[in-house]
């Protein structure tokens, strides 16, 4: 019997994590009488006095907001990290390490309306907040090593707040994801003499087998080694860029046009407003660019929904005591989204 990984299980690698993701195509065979119908859109109204992200409400801690017409930053009213606290004592017990960090925790509102997300904006307004996470992290990556531009979208994600926002949390040290990515780049720019993700970009770009939607700076795939049922990595095309500040113009208009497209693919899946967390990923700050050229500048969206709006996959079980494992191949995956309408349904349905 020869390998199929249509029909048989295998195991992916991860080559930024190091870790291995089990693939178990042969259970999408299985019946599924689950709920799959399309729930009721919640109606969500385009200012809300008492949704304390809108112009002009009043936050938790009585703060008031301006009456902002664009992109807006504050600091977090609650944050998980303050710039000036002490330091832990050091500890003898090998079993009970802790260490000193810093940080700065900050919430971004991409639109004054609370009825209009991402894939809904124009290209010309997301270009604002990618030029705000830009000056964001310039700003912060001056005194912390570590800037995470992410954002949580939807309930399902602990997301209850429907204004359209993110959060950018900076931190001393680097955290364990990036210090994964740090060492698993590092390794294989010494083994192979090119950033990882430079050539994965090239690789996916002639292969055309799990990319999603592309343009002339970017390209965006369902990775190999997805662990999440339509999990997208957005990377650079040809470039080599080590972080967001380094973007020129045209590859800012380029990154807006692009995550416009992939987002309404994702609205177009199932017809709803598509959860998921995303984040970016770069180069630490405050080091040397030629200390960092094995960093090439990237995001991640992990959503998720996998048969339907009501259906999501759960991390549990197998996943957390032994490794993630998924059905859907990365490349039907791919397939999947790639042949939804360009056209976001709401634009669609009101056309």
């Amino acid at each position: 019997m020869a390998f199929d990984p249509k029909e048989h299980q295998h195991e992916r690698f991860n080559p930024l994590t190091g870790q291995w993701i089990l693939v178990s195509p042969h259970r999408l065979k299985r019946p599924w009488t689950g709920q799959v119908e399309k729930p009721e859109e919640e109606v969500i109204p385009s200012h809300d006095p008492k949704n304390p992200l809108c112009p002009g409400s009043i936050r938790p801690n009585g703060k008031v907001n301006p009456e902002y017409d664009g992109v807006y930053v504050f600091d977090n009213d609650f944050p998980a990290m303050l710039p000036d606290v002490p330091s832990p004592a050091e500890s003898d017990d090998p079993l009970e390490r802790s260490r000193a960090t810093t940080g700065a925790c900050r919430v971004m509102c991409f639109h004054p309306r609370s009825d209009i997300t991402l894939p809904l904006m124009m290209i010309e307004e997301i270009r604002k907040v990618i030029d705000e996470w830009s000056g964001q992290c310039t700003e912060l990556g001056k005194t912390l090593k570590w800037v995470q531009v992410f954002e949580n979208k939807g309930k399902v994600m602990g997301c209850s707040n429907p204004h359209p926002h993110c959060q950018i949390w900076a931190m001393s040290s680097l955290p364990n994801e990036a210090s994964a990515e740090d060492m698993n780049q590092r390794d294989y720019l010494a083994k192979n003499g090119v950033p990882m993700l430079l050539k994965y970009a090239r690789s996916e770009d002639e292969k055309r087998i799990r990319v999603l939607v592309d343009n002339e700076d970017w390209i965006c795939v369902v990775p190999y080694w997805a662990c999440w049922p339509y999990e997208l990595l957005l990377m650079p095309r040809r470039r080599h860029i080590l972080r967001m500040p380094d973007l020129t113009d045209s590859e800012r208009n380029s990154l807006a046009d692009i995550m416009k497209r992939l987002l309404t693919k994702y609205d177009n899946l199932f017809e709803v407003s598509f959860p998921y967390s995303m984040g970016f990923h770069g180069a630490p700050y405050g080091i040397p660019d030629s200390e960092c050229q094995h960093w090439q500048f990237h995001a991640h969206y992990f959503p998720p929904l996998l048969r339907s709006a009501t259906v999501k996959k759960f991390m549990v079980g197998f996943e957390m005591l032994a490794e993630s494992q998924r059905d859907l191949t990365a490349e039907q995956a791919a397939e999947k989204l790639r042949n939804l309408p360009d056209v976001h349904y709401k634009v669609r349905m009101t056309s």
